[in-house]
């Protein structure tokens, strides 16, 4: 994999992420050499869903009221339908988001998070793919919804699933080491 040294990614994430769509993008971004924090707006811990049940708790490294877009290179966004479901619903997750694309820094969102795409405006015009659940909803909010492993659209990363984890980590690691992405802002 490519070297990441002197890069900072966030994840973000609350209770009820996909336990695999957190752990392998934190794992390997971190082997990469980059800086991993995970932001969350709880405090202490976010616990994680693992396909069936409650998965493994994770510490959280910095507070989202604390985390500003300034301070990274990119944001993953890990799915789960409770994690994205929850931070659509919150102001200060969307705006944090929003922040990192118009700085044209990579925004990766695997499954269900590219809901988040769609509350921020950053979904409209723009080649997508998700969860297969998903596809209606992207293609009424304006994506171009495609069904492949993984699916880059000047910076905006996404994946189906936890099977396309490595092709998604690959690609967050490639549109990194790119740096900024020129695009109109949401």
């Amino acid at each position: 994999m490519s070297d990441l040294a002197g890069k900072k990614i966030a994840i973000l994430a609350t209770n009820g992420f996909e336990q695999s769509e957190l752990d392998v993008p934190h794992a390997a971004l971190q082997k990469a050499g980059a800086t991993v924090e995970i932001v969350s707006p709880e405090q202490g811990e976010i616990k994680g869903w693992d396909k069936k049940d409650w998965g493994r708790p994770v510490k959280v490294d910095r507070a989202l009221d604390q985390a500003r877009a300034d301070d990274y290179d990119a944001i993953v966004l890990p799915g789960g339908q409770m994690n994205p479901d929850t931070l659509r619903g919150n102001d200060k997750a969307l705006s944090l988001i929003k922040s990192f694309f118009e700085q044209g820094k990579v925004v990766a969102a695997v499954c269900h998070a590219p809901w988040l795409l769609i509350d921020t405006g950053i979904a409209k015009g723009r080649k997508l793919t998700s969860y297969n659940t998903m596809k209606q909803d992207l293609i009424n909010a304006g994506a171009q919804w495609e069904d492949k492993e993984v699916v880059t659209d000047k910076g905006v990363v996404t994946s189906r699933n936890p099977n396309d984890l490595p092709a998604f980590v690959a690609k967050i690691i490639e549109e990194v080491n790119e740096g900024r992405h020129e695009r109109r802002a949401a």
